[in-house]
């Protein structure tokens, strides 16, 4: 009977060991997970390609974890990957409110936790990494008063906004509408559209019945753009500027088609790339850099992207 409980608990010695001892595969080579928001967007298949192909180039293994749009997907994706054992965390997170209890356990187990984009929701994250979203909605807000200068139109304008959660995000309709406003421009619509393709369409055509002298919309990311510039081109109306955010695939063949203006672009593949220096700097108990020490944000910077240069992108 002795015998039998002694090997009991040297069964399960092992396999405690096995979850806890860290992501060491068999050959000693340590793990990093990556919960991805979304991986039907563009965006994310580019910050995923950046954080796959730099983990494997600094000897990581990989594994990845779609959330799909999905709260409790999030959460319990993010759980698994840190019962299996990981060594540090990278999170693209769908609903940031929700991610603290997540960031808690990661750090119960010793396991740094990098955000990518979206927000941190209050959480204790070692470090995000975001882009300069204030600056590139400024840059969108200048293009539209400069196209339009002269014109002699309404002055209207609209946004088109991502969820509330995404708090970074939202950044770049306050840095338009700033912009605009200061140009001498009047936002006649704030809507959400939730990030959804669906929703960015729907919001389009009410903002071409309430408001169909507005001269131009931006939309706080490329899959709304391009639906709303697919709702103007179905309306009829070619005549206004549609103005997206992140320089998604969607949005360079709308501006090459003519029915968007202009986009922002984010580097998601470069932000993914950074995640994974972050979190290896982190496994290695070194200091992390920031640009904003306060909030633990790294900047990556964006680009404008219109007709004049979208053959370069």
């Amino acid at each position: 009977m002795m015998k039998k409980v002694l090997i009991t608990v040297m069964i399960l010695s092992v396999v405690i060991g096995s979850v806890f001892a860290g992501g060491q595969t068999d050959d000693g080579i340590m793990t990093i997970g990556f919960s991805v928001y979304d991986m039907q967007y563009g965006f994310f298949q580019d910050m995923e390609r950046g954080t796959r192909e730099k983990a494997e180039e600094l000897g990581y293994e990989f594994i990845l974890h779609d959330q799909k749009s999905d709260e409790a997907l999030m959460v319990s994706g993010c759980q698994d990957l840190i019962v299996q054992g990981i060594d540090a965390l990278i999170v693209s997170p769908v609903k940031p409110p929700a991610i603290g209890p997540v960031v808690e356990s990661a750090h119960e187990a010793g396991i740094p936790v990098i955000l990518d984009d979206i927000g941190g929701g209050g959480s204790d994250y070692d470090a995000i990494v975001i882009s300069d979203n204030f600056g590139g909605g400024v840059l969108a807000g200048e293009f539209v008063a400069d196209k339009l200068k002269g014109s002699g139109g309404s002055m209207e304008v609209a946004i088109i906004k991502v969820e509330p959660s995404a708090v970074y995000a939202i950044r770049r309709g306050e840095g338009f509408k700033k912009a605009i406003t200061d140009a001498g421009y009047k936002v006649v619509s704030e809507l959400s559209g939730h990030s959804k393709p669906e929703e960015g369409y729907s919001i389009m055509q009410d903002v071409l019945v309430a408001h169909p002298n507005v001269q131009a919309v931006f939309a706080e990311n490329d899959p709304m753009g391009a639906a709303a510039a697919q709702a103007a081109v179905d309306a009829g109306r070619d005549d206004i500027l549609i103005i997206g955010f992140n320089g998604d695939g969607v949005a360079l063949d709308a501006i090459k088609a003519g029915t968007m203006a202009a986009t922002v672009q984010q580097v998601p593949y470069e932000m993914g790339k950074m995640t994974v220096v972050l979190a290896d700097k982190a496994i290695k108990g070194e200091a992390l850099d920031y640009d904003n020490a306060a909030d633990r944000e790294i900047y990556v910077p964006v680009n404008l992207i219109t007709a004049d240069n979208v053959d370069q992108f």
